[in-house]
């Protein structure tokens, strides 16, 4: 059963579910959308022997937006995470994430290695190279109620959906993702642009493994190779025939991350 919170971090009502118990696993959301991209996880994963938790980060689904408004540096999210952490008792978790909350996943593996048994990291990097645009994401806040950008959003989606995803399942997937609040979202991206973690990567003390989708026309996959490179003992993963969303995409990925998770428990015991 899985049972729904609101708890008080980082200055504002958070909205937390969790299923399951044994190991804690922490799975953060991709940019302007909400926990509800792990629905078809979350349970499944529980059923495996792990305690799921799904936030909605700040301004995201059903959490409170954060007290400065929308957060346009991705090392706010990893500090409350860390913080969400604290207030839940998680000892110890892994912790996985997609886009923005791969590279969230990937700092704080950075920041605070010690208190993690891995990371999965998926769909991101250390650096994008200022892309997308800041400057361009700029100025879509001045004015981002235009109808054409829930447009946007589903196109866009649909076009970095991996080609092995059938249609009716990649519809669903931009259609569900049309719900975002497109301030938050260009936040995150500015965010996302920004975030450079490339010096800190050789300080990652925990297992990580990074996941990228060969589809995924929203990422450099060499890059997320020289990430992989550049921590001690790290993995890269690259999913033939999947795009942006592997959580989404991959029928039954509960199995599939599982897999990972026990491969970074064995790596932890050797």
């Amino acid at each position: 059963m899985i049972e729904a919170q609101y708890l008080r971090v980082g200055g504002s009502l958070a909205f937390v579910e969790q299923v399951g118990t044994g190991t804690p696993v922490l799975c953060l959301h991709t940019a302007g959308q909400s926990g509800v991209q792990w629905r078809h996880c979350a349970t499944a994963l529980a059923r495996r022997g792990y305690r799921v938790v799904v936030p909605d980060l700040p301004g995201h689904g059903r959490s409170e937006p954060a007290p400065g408004g929308p957060v346009t540096d991705l090392g706010v999210y990893a500090r409350w995470s860390l913080e969400l952490m604290e207030r839940l008792g998680l000892d110890e978790p892994f912790v996985v994430g997609c886009s923005i909350g791969g590279k969230i996943a990937l700092d704080l593996a950075c920041r605070a290695s010690e208190r993690l048994s891995g990371v999965v990291a998926m769909a991101a990097d250390a650096w994008t190279g200022g892309r997308p645009s800041v400057r361009a994401l700029r100025r879509e806040l001045v004015d981002v109620a235009a109808p054409s950008r829930t447009d946007r959003t589903h196109l866009g989606t649909l076009a970095v959906i991996g080609r092995a995803v059938p249609r009716e399942r990649a519809e669903l997937i931009a259609t569900m993702h049309r719900r975002e609040d497109p301030a938050v979202s260009a936040s995150d991206l500015i965010g996302w642009s920004g975030h450079d973690l490339r010096e800190d990567l050789p300080g990652v003390r925990c297992p990580v493994h990074l996941v990228a989708g060969a589809d995924d026309l929203w990422l450099d996959v060499d890059a997320v190779r020289w990430a992989a490179g550049r921590i001690p003992g790290a993995c890269c993963t690259v999913l033939d025939g999947v795009g942006h969303y592997p959580m989404e995409e991959i029928d039954g990925f509960d199995g599939v991350l599982a897999d990972w998770l026990t491969e970074m428990r064995a790596e932890v015991a050797r």
